[in-house]
């Protein structure tokens, strides 16, 4: 047996190509490329997609100059070979006009994922996800842990992790650091989780 270099699974290119394709011919596929490899996202269920109206309604009501999307594909990554599909990016509004499928992450203020209660969660969202936004200096990566009922604020990237991680349990007030600069009472989190 030869031992061979660790590379990814395909290319970038080959990656787009496949995602477009799922998408056209199964609805609400959503496919992200993370660190070379390929994963799919379940689909929004109704807890999750009621967390992140609650949250799209908080971050307006403190700064109606943002805007919390929830359908953007981000490049991602420290070479920007990623491609990952947030349950939310906080942004100028306005931001993606214009943009293709997957938009530069450059504005990006805040990613946001709300954790599904499928086999890949722990592996996704509690690991490779904060090391690509990290990597690609988003500010502020929040994790809304259905799981183990808790918030957690992951700030300050340098380059490779977050230096900064605060986990709140869901009921408490979480201030989300600059840029975001947005409290959250967190308390109705509790009524969508299983």
């Amino acid at each position: 047996m030869t031992v061979t270099a660790h590379r990814p699974q395909m290319l970038v290119t080959e990656f787009e190509e496949l995602a477009r394709h799922a998408f056209r011919t199964a609805e609400g596929a959503r496919l992200e490329f993370i660190q070379g490899c390929l994963s799919g996202k379940a689909p929004i269920d109704g807890n999750r997609g009621r967390t992140l109206q609650w949250l799209t309604r908080a971050c307006l009501q403190q700064c109606p100059e943002l805007w919390l999307n929830c359908q953007q594909g981000l490049v991602v990554g420290a070479h920007r070979e990623g491609r990952a599909r947030p349950d939310g990016s906080l942004v100028p509004s306005y931001t993606f006009g214009g943009a293709g499928e997957w938009a530069d992450s450059a504005p990006v203020l805040m990613t946001v994922e709300v954790t599904s209660y499928d086999s890949d969660t722990d592996r996704r969202d509690r690991a490779e996800k904060p090391r690509a936004y990290a990597e690609t200096g988003i500010p502020v990566y929040l994790l809304i842990d259905r799981d183990t009922c808790e918030v957690k604020v992951h700030s300050r990237p340098d380059g490779g992790r977050y230096e900064t991680v605060q986990t709140l349990p869901f009921g408490k007030e979480v201030a989300l650091p600059e840029p975001v600069g947005i409290t959250l009472e967190t308390g109705p989190l509790k009524n969508w989780v299983r």
